[in-house]
């Protein structure tokens, strides 16, 4: 197998680290040469978005000095995408329009913002292009999954797009069954849940991971209309404040002060019946959520994808499948890999 002396760098920028991984191209396929992911403190993790930038940047300039040997050519550099505004699914060029964007007027706060930008600087200074794949702003979603019940706020998506895609591609692979012929309900758990369906290679319907998914570590979900509405009057809370209790510091961080699923699963497991009673509602949620989305394929699938970094847990996990063995087979791919996707 002929190797070349072009590699792909990745930039992959979390919540709580800087992932950087470096491809080698070894003809006809790909070789990973390097990976890390560089922790920041809680500090750097919170910088406003232009140092936060130039924060990750040295980290991944630092990652490319030591790794990248001599003779070796950037041929190109892929990011994660950030929040950008609606977008098909699949890859986009970065120019600097798009990396200018994720920095100053994104539509959400995210550190996936900080990918593009920097993706496109490295790419800049080798002669490269940069490509952002998958962002979590794909909308592929049916007309009719837009309605929401009132047309002051239609329903958009929000998606773990790059990690169930890439998932969707590999059970693909091993059912033989063509990408765009399956369909399959996603279940993506991480900070943020996503559980979507897919038919001929689209996510046509999303609970869309900001706003009304499931409870998630760290988010609350789709909590009732009417007493937040109420909050929102009641001039106790800021807008930043009541925002935060919604995407942050709401889930399981609001009921146990961490976001940490471990530590709340040490406490299940040591008999605290709260911990037992919100750790078993946010698996129903979930179960409740793969069902209606199941609705959506009219319950005709090869499968549930179960994936993301809560799916490691065993009691989630196990309690998921169990929920759905009268559904579909669940395929279980614990974790991501949001690198090689990339």
């Amino acid at each position: 197998m002929p190797k070349t002396n072009e590699i792909i760098l990745v930039v992959n920028t979390g919540s709580t680290s800087t992932k950087c991984a470096l491809y080698r191209r070894n003809l006809p396929g790909i070789q990973c040469m390097a990976s890390e992911s560089l922790a920041l403190t809680e500090t750097e993790a919170n910088l406003e978005p232009k140092a936060g930038k130039e924060k990750r940047a040295a980290q991944v300039r630092e990652f490319v000095t030591a790794k990248v040997a001599e003779g070796l050519k950037i041929a190109a550099v892929g990011a994660i995408g950030g929040m950008v505004p609606p977008v098909p699914a699949g890859t986009i060029q970065i120019d600097e329009t798009f990396a200018r964007y994720c920095i100053e007027t994104p539509v959400y706060r995210h550190a996936s913002n900080l990918a593009a930008p920097i993706a496109y600087d490295f790419a800049l200074a080798a002669g490269a292009p940069a490509f952002a794949v998958d962002p979590v702003g794909v909308d592929d979603l049916a007309d009719i999954a837009r309605i929401s019940g009132s047309p002051l706020f239609p329903r958009f998506s929000y998606v773990h797009a790059l990690n169930i895609r890439a998932t969707a591609k590999e059970l693909s692979a091993r059912l033989g069954v063509p990408f765009d012929q399956l369909r399959v309900v996603a279940c993506h758990l991480g900070g943020g849940f996503s559980i979507a369906p897919l038919r001929r290679g689209k996510i046509i319907d999303s609970d869309n991971r900001m706003e009304g998914a499931p409870f998630t570590p760290e988010r609350a979900g789709g909590v009732p209309p009417i007493p937040l509405l109420e909050a929102c009057f009641s001039g106790e809370w800021t807008k930043a404040e009541l925002l935060e209790q919604l995407y942050g510091k709401g889930g399981l961080a609001a009921y146990f002060g961490t976001k940490d699923l471990r530590k709340v699963e040490e406490l299940r497991e040591a008999g605290d019946p709260i911990a037992q009673l919100v750790v078993d509602a946010m698996i129903y949620q979930v179960l409740k959520e793969i069902g209606a989305m199941a609705s959506v394929l009219d319950f005709d699938l090869h499968g549930v994808i179960l994936t993301g970094g809560v799916s490691k847990d065993p009691y989630v996990a196990t309690k998921i499948i169990q929920g759905c063995e009268r559904l579909a087979p669940v395929f279980h791919y614990p974790g991501e890999n949001e690198n090689e996707a990339i």
